[in-house]
């Protein structure tokens, strides 16, 4: 998973698409596609903490863990590259008074688990940087209330097309099956600004921009 989302920021880097890259590694029966998408992060319980389990026992067998542990630093760098995307959108302007609609909560889909979610990375460092989220998950609803509580720069939305309502951008963080078709005319006439930023790479970029929608997904400069 890390080294799909580091090549995914060198797709972006120079201009290709992680996309046929991604097509071109699968296509090896040695290694197939499973894991080979690139995205916003891992989280959840196990890979997060088996990682820092292997790195912790390596070093304490004095072997280094140097593999493992640019596993996770990748991982942790991968989950501010949605942020880092909405800020050269909006070309380091404050974002003090933006809204964004946040699509998926959970780690990954089929589950209300946020612990160590990309969605909390992403939306706490929007908060730090005075944006609101309207955010919206099949499952973790209850769970984003038991931690945030009742913070006012966070609204749960009943459906994901209502956390569109007034929206500077669509992020989303976590591919659910209701995520994937989505439909342009809604973000056309419930956003305030339309602009897509694809944590899963759900989308077809050429259909987004024939559109007049700027979308930015991960590894999909071309």
């Amino acid at each position: 998973i890390s080294f799909m989302n580091e090549l995914s920021n060198v797709a972006d880097a120079v201009g290709a698409d992680i996309e046929q890259v991604r097509i071109g590694i699968g296509s090896d029966a040695r290694i197939g596609y499973h894991f080979i998408y690139p995205g916003a992060g891992y989280g959840g319980s196990c890979f997060p903490k088996d990682v820092k389990a292997l790195a912790a026992i390596a070093r304490r067998a004095g072997v280094p863990a140097v593999l493992t542990e640019a596993v996770e630093d990748v991982n942790e760098r991968q989950k501010h590259v949605l942020v880092d995307k909405i800020l050269r959108h909006f070309k380091g302007r404050d974002l003090a008074g933006k809204t964004f609609a946040l699509w998926g909560l959970a780690f990954k889909p089929a589950t209300d688990d946020m612990r160590e979610a990309p969605s909390r990375t992403i939306m706490e460092s929007l908060w730090a940087k005075g944006a609101n989220i309207r955010a919206y998950d099949p499952k973790a609803m209850e769970e984003a209330a038991r931690i945030y509580g009742s913070r006012p720069e966070l609204t749960l939305c009943d459906r994901a097309l209502d956390a569109l309502d007034g929206a500077d951008g669509l992020i989303v963080v976590t591919e659910w099956k209701e995520f994937m078709a989505i439909d342009t005319d809604e973000l056309k006439s419930r956003m305030r600004e339309l602009a897509v930023f694809d944590g899963r790479n759900i989308y077809d970029p050429r259909r987004m921009k024939a559109q007049g929608i700027a979308y930015y997904g991960i590894g999909r400069a071309a």
